[in-house]
């Protein structure tokens, strides 16, 4: 089973090596040879789950399962983490990224730094590549730099964008509705802001942003998506948490997942937000944005 794109991995194993350590190798290395699960050893996991950023709410549940059974001993662990993180991720939902027949309208948010807007323009870049017409609205209208690298982007990608610098972000947006209902476009990819420092004035500026989509276009939003730095490690779930209070967030996309040690925290996501992975960043090629596959990237990490 392959998503929207069906492009596969070519490096995935190569880029959660360090990933795949710092759970697998770190736990198997610990806890494998032992004879029994002692409380001594138990304790030993669970510290190693914990700074592999699986979250202490998570690593405590996997290590609790562990305890006065007798059915899986030590050696088995590969295979019990294997299980329980392959359950772990196919419930919390569909993968695939949510592309229907007409207008569809993609909400993108996170904070500063995390690659929003590269991410954007390889997501525009993939859809222009399947014959589909690309709008950006670029709704981060406060920081100059942001609507210059997205334009930077969107010649790069073949796709249109909508940008006026420091207007209202949700006019850029509902202008950008407009445009794309009267010329026919398939994909609007909005771009806002992600100034966490200021909390309630960004959530005040996101809420009003999905106003307009809900008014203009109701049955068009097929994502809103927060992209998450995997570097960010447990910092993620909290972002993830304040995002939410603002909008109705569907997905995540984890971007610079090549190189991490971090990128245990698809598990914590989606454990804890119920949130599937659809997007991951992998290099800085436009190439680099894969549809996530769980069972590529449990096989990846295990093998």
């Amino acid at each position: 089973m392959f998503g929207f794109f069906k492009d596969k991995f070519n490096n995935l194993k190569q880029a959660v090596s360090n990933t795949a350590n710092a759970i697998v190798g770190n736990v198997t290395n610990s806890v494998g040879q032992e004879e029994e699960f002692s409380e001594f050893v138990l304790d030993d996991m669970e510290d190693i789950l914990i700074s592999a950023d699986l979250g202490v709410g998570y690593a405590g549940e996997l290590v609790d399962k562990l305890r006065n059974q007798t059915k899986i001993k030590p050696a088995d662990v590969k295979n019990y983490l294997k299980e329980e993180f392959s359950k772990t991720l196919w419930e919390a939902g569909n993968t695939e990224l949510n592309v229907q027949d007409g207008l569809n309208i993609y909400f993108i948010c996170g904070v500063n730094g995390v690659g929003k807007t590269t991410l954007i323009g390889k997501l525009a870049y993939k859809f222009k590549n399947i014959g589909k017409k690309v709008l950006i609205a670029a709704g981060d209208t406060f920081r100059a730099a942001a609507e210059e690298q997205l334009d930077i982007w969107s010649k790069r990608a073949g796709a249109d964008i909508v940008r006026r610098d420091k207007a209202d972000p949700a006019s850029v947006v509902y202008e950008a509705i407009e445009k794309a209902k009267n010329e026919n476009y398939d994909i609007i990819l909005v771009d806002t802001a992600g100034r966490l420092q200021n909390k309630f004035n960004l959530m005040e500026e996101l809420k009003k942003i999905k106003s307009v989509i809900d008014k203009k276009a109701p049955d068009s939003l097929r994502e809103c998506m927060l992209v998450l730095d995997a570097n960010t490690g447990q910092n993620g779930l909290q972002q993830a948490k304040v995002f939410s209070e603002a909008v109705n967030l569907t997905s995540v996309a984890l971007t610079k997942l090549d190189g991490s040690a971090k990128g245990a925290i698809i598990f914590a996501i989606a454990k804890e937000l119920k949130l599937p992975v659809k997007l991951v960043g992998v290099g800085e090629k436009m190439e680099d944005l894969k549809e996530f596959n769980p069972e590529e990237f449990i096989e990846a990490i295990f093998e």
